[in-house]
C-alpha cells in the first residue's frame, strides 16, 4: 500500500511544525487514537483503535522519527499488532513547505505491509481504510492549528448547530472515550515531541 498526498494548511510553516510535533494534538486529531507516549530518543508508543472493512481491532504500536530536518521534514518509521487482526509497518517521509506568511503545504509519501486478516480482505478495502483515516487527520488537524475545533479535534459548529464538516466527526467515540479516561493526566502529558527530546 502506497499513499501520496499534499494538504494547504492555513497557518505558517513554524506552526505547522509545532503541532506536527504535539502529542496531545497529534492524539486528538487521529482517529480512533488512544494515547502517544515517549519511549526512547524521537520514539513513541502509538494506541489506536480502527476498523478497516470488516476487520475491528485495537491497535499497539512504535513510531520512530528519523531524518529530521526542522522545520521542514522528518520521515517515521512505525509498525503496530492488532491480535487477531494481524499487523501493519511502513514508513512515511512528511515535507512542509510555505506557501505564503500563513499558508504550509504538507506533503507526505507512505508506504505500509499489513499482515494477518488484514491482509486477507484485499488490499482495495486496505487501501481505502488508510485514504478515510489520512482524511479525517488533515481536517481535524486543519482545525486544530486554525484554531477551529472543539477539545476533541472535531471542528466548532456553525451558526446553524451542525459541525463545519461532519465527515470530520466520523469514528470519533473511542477518541472521547480515551478523552474521558486521560481528563485527570491531561496536562501532565501535555508536552510536544521536541520539549520531550530537549529534556533527554
Amino acid at each position: 500500500m502506497e499513499l501520496t498526498e499534499t494538504h494547504t494548511l492555513p497557518v505558517s510553516q513554524q506552526q505547522t511544525w509545532d503541532a506536527l510535533n504535539d502529542t496531545e494534538i497529534l492524539r486528538s486529531c487521529i482517529p480512533g487514537c488512544e494515547s502517544i507516549e515517549p519511549d526512547g530518543e524521537n520514539a513513541y508508543l502509538v494506541a489506536l483503535s480502527a476498523a478497516v472493512g470488516p476487520v475491528k481491532a485495537r491497535f499497539k504500536g512504535r513510531m520512530q522519527l528519523t531524518d529530521i530536518e526542522p522545520p521542514n521534514a522528518y520521515s517515521i518509521v512505525f509498525e503496530g499488532q492488532g491480535g487477531a487482526a494481524g499487523f501493519a509497518k511502513g514508513n512515511a517521509r512528511v515535507t512542509l513547505e510555505a506557501a505564503g506568511e500563513m499558508v504550509t503545504k504538507l506533503s507526505y509519501t507512505a508506504s505500509a505491509q499489513v499482515g494477518g486478516k488484514l491482509a486477507q480482505i484485499g488490499s482495495r478495502l486496505v487501501d481505502g481504510a488508510a485514504r478515510k483515516i489520512a482524511g479525517e487527520f488533515f481536517k481535524r488537524f486543519s482545525a486544530q492549528v486554525s484554531g477551529d475545533a472543539t477539545q476533541d479535534g472535531t471542528p466548532v459548529a456553525d451558526d446553524t448547530g451542525t459541525a463545519a464538516d461532519p465527515a470530520a466527526q466520523h469514528n470519533t467515540a473511542s477518541n472521547e472515550v480515551a478523552d474521558d479516561e486521560s481528563a485527570g493526566d491531561a496536562t501532565k502529558r501535555k508536552k510536544s515531541w521536541t520539549a520531550w527530546i530537549s529534556k533527554s
